[in-house]
């Protein structure tokens, strides 16, 4: 968890910062845009619901997914959605990935390409619905 989600207090604190800037200047640029929408990605991501806390492993592949940029064509309001059914597939088509997190608490390179894979596809899936 630590090696996957070790940029992301850095990351939510420069999406505070840009939010409250940018609430002051409507002219903001397209990448400055693009943070702001993943940095609200993120925020989202990270929400979970009252006494039903998402699994270490699942909270693993979905931090990697996000933090790499593969949710970009995920919008906000789709994200809960994205979640739940990435999960299912992830347990169903590339179960050898929570496992190896569950087990040994490492993202190891084998499994990091499996979940690699497996993001794609799913979001193929998802984006097509």
């Amino acid at each position: 968890m630590k090696k996957v989600a070790s940029s992301v207090k850095l990351e939510l604190a420069q999406y505070r910062e840009l939010a409250s800037f940018s609430q002051f200047g409507s002219d903001v640029d397209q990448a400055t845009k693009d943070r702001l929408e993943h940095g609200r990605l993120l925020m989202e991501i990270l929400k979970q619901p009252q006494y039903n806390p998402v699994p270490v492993e699942n909270q693993v592949m979905l931090i990697y997914a996000a933090i790499n940029h593969h949710l970009k064509e995920i919008s906000i309001d789709q994200v809960k959605d994205f979640e739940e059914g990435f999960y299912e597939f992830m347990d169903i088509h590339h179960a050898i990935v929570g496992k190896t997190i569950r087990e040994t608490g490492e993202l190891s390179a084998e499994a990091e390409e499996e979940l690699k894979k497996g993001i794609e596809v799913y979001k193929k899936e998802f984006l097509s619905i």
